[in-house]
């Protein structure tokens, strides 16, 4: 993995992450943010994969990103609530 990836990788996981806070009306700070997105993307991509559904491009990147942080977000509210 190149640094532009890793690079990108951070910017599509902090936009993710912000939108899916202001979407879930969670508080936290960027890096929490960037966490969240970054493992939304992982989340993302694998719900995604198992509904055969593919993205194109950068903005398809954040919406499954975004998708995966929101269900992230909500998955740690069942368990922590």
């Amino acid at each position: 993995m190149g640094l532009t990836q890793i690079l990108t990788s951070i910017l599509v996981g902090a936009v993710a992450g912000w939108l899916a806070s202001i979407i879930m009306g969670t508080k936290g700070g960027v890096l929490r943010n960037i966490i969240i997105g970054i493992i939304g993307g992982f989340v993302g991509a694998f719900i995604f994969g198992l509904l055969q559904i593919t993205w194109a491009g950068i903005i398809g990147t954040i919406v499954e990103s975004l998708v995966g942080a929101c269900v992230l977000i909500w998955i740690g509210r069942l368990i922590f609530k």
